[in-house]
């Protein structure tokens, strides 16, 4: 999946199942996640479970912080520099 496809798919998910569709169109891949309160602890979990779960990624644990899921670049990028292995691993825990 490309960068491009990772971050209007993480758009996606996000807007279904914390903005209630984004009616305004306002999430785009520079959103403040944490600032707006999108991304509380509950909410970072079900991202987290989707990531690994639908995308076969498993996020390292010293991955979860702010600087990592400010806004939706972040995440995509933090992704993208995974090594191989840990988007691997993930497809395995979704079984």
């Amino acid at each position: 999946m490309s960068h491009d496809q990772l971050s209007e798919h993480l758009i996606s998910f996000i807007r279904d199942r914390f903005l209630a569709g984004d009616p305004r169109g306002e999430l785009t891949e520079t959103s403040p996640l944490l600032e707006w309160g999108v991304l509380d602890s509950l909410n970072t979990a079900v991202l987290l479970t989707h990531i690994r779960d639908d995308l076969g990624i498993a996020i390292p644990p010293a991955k979860v912080s702010a600087r990592f899921f400010k806004d939706v670049r972040s995440i995509a990028e933090m992704i993208d520099d995974l090594p191989q292995t840990a988007k691997a691993d993930g497809a395995h825990h979704g079984a």
